[in-house]
């Protein structure tokens, strides 16, 4: 959307994850990339490597999930916070990162990044989000599939469609990609459900029977949704949960 990344009060910030930790005696999972990139300011002064992740490594009650299309890892890899810290990588069908993920790193890369992060003794992740149902999608994100296989077997894999909140979509100078979004939920518009549906059979058919694969989650899906694919949302094992 043509804006740079915004830093909270520093002092703030480190304030209210001292006292998380210090204070909250359920062990929990804190999520730092839901509204940004967690490595988005690795490399300068407020680096997570630098500043969050000793706090978590002080401790051994809660975790801290950092979620990324980065692949500027090397400070997480020497922070010697593997115990205490998730890694996920959010990665994309080739072309349609391409398309639409001009600036990030290619899936390609964030995953080479991703081994790394595996080979370092992190718990490692992975989101396949959002799934956008272009021509040819189920060639195009089977593709992924082999590739992430050839490269890491990861702890999870967290399956997305694409979905768009109204403010995202106002504020998008690209919005190509909204005519794929024919359907209304709490999380803003998205893919209509038999297509999504579609999707997740075909994928997760996929991971099974191609690759054995089977700790696999649904990120931001309706309890119909869970139902329709046979599966306990009950159950839920995605991406930000323990």
């Amino acid at each position: 959307m043509g804006k740079c990344p915004h830093m909270k009060d520093r002092d703030k910030v480190l304030e209210h994850v001292e006292s998380f930790v210090d204070y909250v005696r359920i062990p929990s999972i804190v999520n730092s990339g839901e509204l940004s990139d967690s490595l988005v300011f690795e490399g300068n002064g407020f680096a997570i490597s630098d500043t969050i992740l000793p706090l978590f490594k002080e401790q051994k009650r809660h975790k801290i999930l950092l979620l990324t299309k980065s692949d500027q890892v090397g400070k997480v890899l020497h922070s010697d916070a593997e115990e205490q810290t998730i890694v996920s990588f959010t990665v994309n069908a080739f072309d349609v990162s391409k398309r639409w993920e001009r600036r990030a790193p290619t899936p390609q890369k964030r995953l080479n990044a991703a081994e790394k992060i595996v080979d370092g003794g992190f718990e490692t992740r992975l989101r396949i989000d959002p799934i956008v149902p272009v021509d040819g999608w189920e060639k195009k994100y089977k593709q992924l599939i082999d590739y992430i296989f050839s490269k890491i077997v990861p702890e999870r894999i967290t399956l997305g469609s694409l979905r768009g909140l109204n403010s995202t979509i106002i504020h998008s100078k690209d919005k190509s990609w909204v005519g794929y979004l024919d359907d209304h939920s709490n999380w803003g518009k998205k893919v209509n459900f038999d297509k999504r549906k579609e999707i997740f059979e075909t994928l997760i058919d996929y991971l099974r029977e191609e690759h054995s694969y089977t700790s696999i989650g649904l990120c931001k899906e309706t309890k119909q949704m869970w139902a329709a694919l046979d599966m306990d949302y009950r159950k839920i094992r995605c991406n930000c949960v323990w």
